[in-house]
């Protein structure tokens, strides 16, 4: 299996960015994740920048891009956190340096929108991150995040092991291991016939989430991972919670993930806790080698630390 480079591990005391890549941010939020952030024992760096609006963008995306790639490049700066998603991260790709961002490994958390930054950074620069909280769910404190999971990943330089929040459901049994890669699957499919599309190796294990899509459109884009060949790569696919996306006609997103994915043959979960959920964010390490288990406590088994 390739082999990610990985960051330094996150200690207290350690500079983080927190910048805006996509839409822009309620201030009276902001700050309290970023307070949040603080009682982590994270010093966070940020300025007004980040609260900046041009209609759904925090910015134009020249600006955005070089506040990303000025905190990228920065010693000083040991990990980069979001404000929220939304909309914008994938403009300010042409305008990042591979090199640049090679040479920096620094911690990168997000999802949703920053699903494109998540994909840039795993399958084009070849880096692990992360995929969890960003200001907005650090400002719910306990309620917003894990806690548990956030501090494991990225400070401490072992592998955080089994992984198995209650309410996962297994669609498929199975057992299979690979390097965990996926996003929100809107993201996933915005990113294909770009120069920098979701192009998982073979033998992956695949997460998805997404929210507020209704079952049929679900069908539609789990179809085009599916005709794209994305799906046969994969070893196993571990679903989100997927709120909001139930249809009122009685449809039901897991129906639609066994008749769309009917001949796949690896372990299938359902209602994963990372992303997009109705609780606490998990987060998981993106480009480490894990172990999909399904049977008396399905979940993930993470076996190889994310950070050095």
């Amino acid at each position: 299996m390739t082999k990610l480079l990985k960051p330094e591990a996150l200690a207290a005391g350690d500079r983080v960015a927190v910048l805006s890549p996509a839409s822009p941010c309620d201030r009276g939020l902001t700050l309290q994740g970023i307070d949040e952030l603080r009682s982590l024992g994270f010093i966070p760096v940020f300025d007004e920048g980040i609260f900046l609006s041009e209609g759904y963008l925090a910015g134009s995306a020249v600006y955005r891009a070089e506040a990303f790639r000025r905190a990228w490049i920065d010693p000083d700066i040991k990990g980069i956190f979001s404000t929220r998603g939304g909309y914008g991260s994938s403009e300010i790709l042409p305008l990042l340096e591979k090199s640049e961002i090679r040479a920096g490994r620094k911690v990168f958390v997000g999802f949703s929108d920053l699903t494109m930054l998540l994909v840039y950074l795993t399958n084009y620069c070849g880096l692990t991150c992360f995929h969890g909280p960003m200001m907005v769910d650090f400002a719910n404190g306990s309620s917003g995040y894990d806690r548990d999971s956030l501090i494991k990943v990225m400070t401490i330089k072992e592998p955080e092991g089994q992984i198995c929040p209650s309410g996962i459901e297994t669609l498929k049994t199975g057992e299979q291991k690979g390097l965990l890669l996926g996003g929100t699957l809107t993201q996933l499919l915005a990113s294909l016939g770009t120069p920098y599309a979701f192009n998982p190796p073979d033998g992956h294990v695949l997460f998805l989430d997404d929210i507020g899509e209704r079952p049929y459109r679900i069908d539609r884009m789990l179809t085009q991972l599916k005709h794209a060949g994305l799906l046969k790569r994969a070893s196993a696919v571990v679903f989100g919670e997927f709120p909001e996306c139930q249809g009122v006609d009685g449809n039901d997103v897991r129906a639609v993930i066994l008749r769309v994915l009917d001949e796949f043959s690896g372990p299938i979960l359902y209602g994963f806790p990372s992303g997009h959920t109705t609780g606490p964010i998990i987060t998981l390490p993106f480009g480490v080698v894990v172990t999909v288990k399904t049977g008396s406590h399905p979940g993930i088994v993470v076996e190889e630390a994310a950070v050095k």
